[in-house]
Protein backbone atom coordinates (compact mmCIF):
# COMPACT_ATOMS: atom_id res chain seq x y z
CA UNK A 1 0.00 0.00 0.00
CA UNK A 2 0.88 3.18 -1.07
CA UNK A 3 2.01 6.13 1.66
CA UNK A 4 0.61 9.76 1.39
CA UNK A 5 4.00 10.87 1.22
CA UNK A 6 4.80 8.83 -1.92
CA UNK A 7 1.82 9.99 -3.60
CA UNK A 8 1.63 13.44 -3.29
CA UNK A 9 4.93 15.31 -4.51
CA UNK A 10 6.24 18.48 -4.43
CA UNK A 11 4.58 21.46 -4.85
CA UNK A 12 4.55 21.86 -8.89
CA UNK A 13 2.51 25.33 -9.37
CA UNK A 14 1.36 28.12 -8.17
CA UNK A 15 -1.97 29.13 -10.49
CA UNK A 16 -2.97 33.35 -9.89
CA UNK A 17 -6.10 34.31 -11.85
CA UNK A 18 -5.85 36.95 -14.15
CA UNK A 19 -8.42 39.31 -16.03
CA UNK A 20 -5.75 41.28 -17.90
CA UNK A 21 -3.04 39.11 -19.03
CA UNK A 22 -1.10 42.25 -20.55
CA UNK A 23 -0.29 43.80 -17.18
CA UNK A 24 -0.37 40.53 -15.18
CA UNK A 25 2.41 39.36 -17.44
CA UNK A 26 4.20 42.63 -17.65
CA UNK A 27 4.36 42.82 -13.93
CA UNK A 28 5.86 39.48 -13.33
CA UNK A 29 8.48 39.97 -15.78
CA UNK A 30 9.19 43.38 -16.68
CA UNK A 31 8.23 44.53 -12.56
CA UNK A 32 9.55 41.62 -10.95
CA UNK A 33 12.38 40.44 -13.44
CA UNK A 34 10.68 36.53 -14.12
CA UNK A 35 11.34 34.63 -17.20
CA UNK A 36 8.20 33.98 -19.43
CA UNK A 37 9.02 30.60 -19.74
CA UNK A 38 5.41 29.81 -21.98
CA UNK A 39 4.50 31.44 -24.48
CA UNK A 40 8.18 33.03 -24.38
CA UNK A 41 8.94 36.13 -26.93
CA UNK A 42 5.62 37.34 -27.63
CA UNK A 43 4.90 40.86 -27.54
CA UNK A 44 0.95 40.78 -26.83
CA UNK A 45 -0.04 38.37 -24.63
CA UNK A 46 -3.73 39.57 -24.03
CA UNK A 47 -5.29 36.81 -26.32
CA UNK A 48 -3.36 34.13 -23.72
CA UNK A 49 -5.00 31.94 -21.47
CA UNK A 50 -2.05 30.22 -19.76
CA UNK A 51 1.35 32.09 -19.26
CA UNK A 52 3.98 30.51 -17.19
CA UNK A 53 6.94 32.08 -15.64
CA UNK A 54 10.48 30.37 -14.28
CA UNK A 55 10.61 30.80 -10.60
CA UNK A 56 12.85 27.52 -9.72
CA UNK A 57 10.90 24.16 -8.65
CA UNK A 58 7.86 25.65 -8.45
CA UNK A 59 6.13 26.99 -11.52
CA UNK A 60 4.48 30.86 -11.40
CA UNK A 61 0.99 30.46 -13.80
CA UNK A 62 -1.08 33.42 -14.65
CA UNK A 63 -4.72 31.40 -16.12
CA UNK A 64 -6.79 33.55 -18.17
CA UNK A 65 -10.75 34.07 -17.30
CA UNK A 66 -10.53 35.64 -13.97
CA UNK A 67 -13.03 37.81 -13.05
CA UNK A 68 -11.69 39.62 -9.44
CA UNK A 69 -13.31 37.77 -7.43
CA UNK A 70 -11.99 36.68 -3.79
CA UNK A 71 -12.55 33.40 -3.64
CA UNK A 72 -13.11 32.11 -6.81
CA UNK A 73 -10.05 33.85 -8.55
CA UNK A 74 -7.79 33.20 -5.42
CA UNK A 75 -4.74 31.58 -6.07
CA UNK A 76 -4.60 27.73 -6.35
CA UNK A 77 -1.83 25.84 -5.60
CA UNK A 78 -0.92 22.56 -6.97
CA UNK A 79 1.16 19.17 -6.08
CA UNK A 80 2.43 16.62 -8.68
CA UNK A 81 1.51 12.92 -8.41
CA UNK A 82 2.74 10.32 -10.35
CA UNK A 83 0.01 7.81 -8.85
CA UNK A 84 -3.25 10.05 -9.24
CA UNK A 85 -6.00 7.66 -9.15
CA UNK A 86 -4.28 6.21 -6.15
CA UNK A 87 -4.07 9.61 -4.81
CA UNK A 88 -7.44 10.79 -5.01
CA UNK A 89 -8.48 7.40 -3.25
CA UNK A 90 -5.91 8.09 -0.66
CA UNK A 91 -7.97 11.81 0.19
CA UNK A 92 -11.51 10.20 -0.04
CA UNK A 93 -11.06 7.72 2.30
CA UNK A 94 -9.52 10.72 5.21
CA UNK A 95 -12.83 12.45 4.10
CA UNK A 96 -10.94 14.83 1.62
CA UNK A 97 -13.43 16.52 -0.68
CA UNK A 98 -12.42 15.83 -3.88
CA UNK A 99 -13.29 16.56 -7.37
CA UNK A 100 -13.69 14.04 -10.50
CA UNK A 101 -10.16 13.31 -11.95
CA UNK A 102 -10.33 15.55 -15.37
CA UNK A 103 -7.86 16.03 -18.23
CA UNK A 104 -7.55 19.73 -18.92
CA UNK A 105 -4.91 19.76 -21.85
CA UNK A 106 -3.19 16.49 -23.73
CA UNK A 107 -1.16 14.76 -20.97
CA UNK A 108 -2.19 16.20 -18.34
CA UNK A 109 -4.66 14.93 -15.36
CA UNK A 110 -5.92 16.80 -12.84
CA UNK A 111 -8.33 17.01 -9.77
CA UNK A 112 -9.40 19.37 -7.09
CA UNK A 113 -9.52 19.24 -3.45
CA UNK A 114 -10.00 21.20 -0.72
CA UNK A 115 -8.15 21.66 2.74
CA UNK A 116 -10.09 21.80 6.21
CA UNK A 117 -11.08 25.68 5.92
CA UNK A 118 -11.77 25.41 1.97
CA UNK A 119 -8.46 26.30 0.50
CA UNK A 120 -8.70 24.88 -2.97
CA UNK A 121 -5.52 23.00 -4.52
CA UNK A 122 -4.74 20.59 -6.82
CA UNK A 123 -3.24 17.33 -7.88
CA UNK A 124 -1.88 16.51 -10.86
CA UNK A 125 -0.27 14.06 -12.75
CA UNK A 126 1.70 14.57 -16.61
Amino acid sequence: MSTASSLIGSLSEIILYASDMNAQVAFYRDTLGLSVSYPAGLDDYSDQFWVTFETGACVLALHGGGEKEMGKDAPKFVFHSDQIEAARKHLQKQKVPVSEIDSPAPGVQVFDARDPEGNLFSVEAR
